[in-house]
């Protein structure tokens, strides 16, 4: 399968998650049950790329794609 990273995800859900990152309402390290919780279970397949990470990689993460998005 392949991996596409976050491009799947739409840039309202990025804000959304990252939102939730900066609240502490996804614990650490992040989980695909507590995407599933948080809402984001019809993302899930498409957040691979953050399980696991702690908030400060996650927060790196989406903050970077979110600031390249938003500059295209």
């Amino acid at each position: 399968m392949l991996k596409r990273g976050l491009t799947a995800v739409g840039l309202e859900d990025l804000k959304r998650l990252l939102q939730a990152v900066h609240r502490g309402t996804l614990p650490s390290p992040i989980s695909r049950g507590a995407l599933v919780a948080h809402g984001m279970g019809n993302l899930e397949g498409n957040l691979d790329l953050l399980v696991g990470l702690d908030h400060a990689a996650a927060r790196a993460v989406l903050v970077a794609v979110i600031a390249e998005r938003a500059g295209q």
